[in-house]
């Protein structure tokens, strides 16, 4: 890699759900100075529920891909890269009847129109892969009428935007398996789904390294450019 090529500019914006809010700040602490990082307005209206979307955090699937597509009609809005997550929102299954929020064939399909959207205005995506789920853990004591979610539905949506991601030569940083040798299912988690502070941390510097390595390793293909 050329000085120049060291130097130059790569606009980040990230989007994704409340797990992403918390390990933005070191996320962009982290990122070289090369590497401006952004994401969705209104962190303050995410921290009010961090279960229900809004705000910063992106929710589900359906959501990212409306606010993403409203974000690129935008003319001041051309980041250069689009790290992204979704999918612990679209596993929520409802406590009463049991139905899951995104069912995988519109969650396979949301994906493939993000990875359109992002081809047609020539920004990069970087997917990073759902941070694990604990039934034990998330589905303790909670309100026979609360939303639950299921190891094996994470599982399979994971699966589901690996294979898409793979088909169309996408990026991706296995936030995931990461997490996961952090520890076990009681130590990793600060409720049901969300992680202490040290945890955070550490996700948000590994995400800022994996995209650098990213970047350094396909700078000089058509993929960055």
């Amino acid at each position: 890699m050329t000085q120049s090529d060291d130097s130059k500019q790569s606009r980040v914006f990230a989007m994704g759900d409340s797990i992403s809010i918390q390990y933005g700040p070191y996320l962009k602490m982290h990122l070289p100075d090369r590497f401006p990082c952004d994401r969705l307005s209104g962190e303050s209206d995410a921290f009010r529920d961090l279960d229900v979307p809004q705000g910063s955090n992106g929710g589900d699937s359906d959501r990212i891909l409306v606010l993403l597509s409203a974000l690129l009609r935008r003319p001041d809005f051309r980041p250069d890269i689009l790290l992204l997550n979704c999918g612990l929102h679209d596993i929520k299954r409802d406590g009463t009847t049991g139905e899951i929020q995104v069912p995988l064939p519109r969650y396979r399909e949301n994906l493939e129109a993000v990875i359109e959207l992002c081809r047609n205005s020539d920004v990069s995506l970087v997917w990073v892969r759902t941070t694990p789920v604990a039934d034990a853990v998330h589905n303790r004591n909670r309100h026979p009428s609360a939303f639950r979610r299921h190891a094996t539905d994470e599982a399979a949506y994971n699966t589901c935007a690996d294979a898409v991601m793979r088909a169309n030569g996408i990026p991706m940083i296995d936030l995931h398996t990461f997490t996961r040798a952090l520890g076990d299912d009681e130590s990793i988690f600060f409720d049901h789904v969300h992680f202490p502070e040290h945890i955070r941390e550490k996700q948000g510097v590994f995400i800022a390294e994996q995209l650098v390595r990213l970047w350094s390793e396909n700078y000089n293909s058509s993929y960055f450019s």
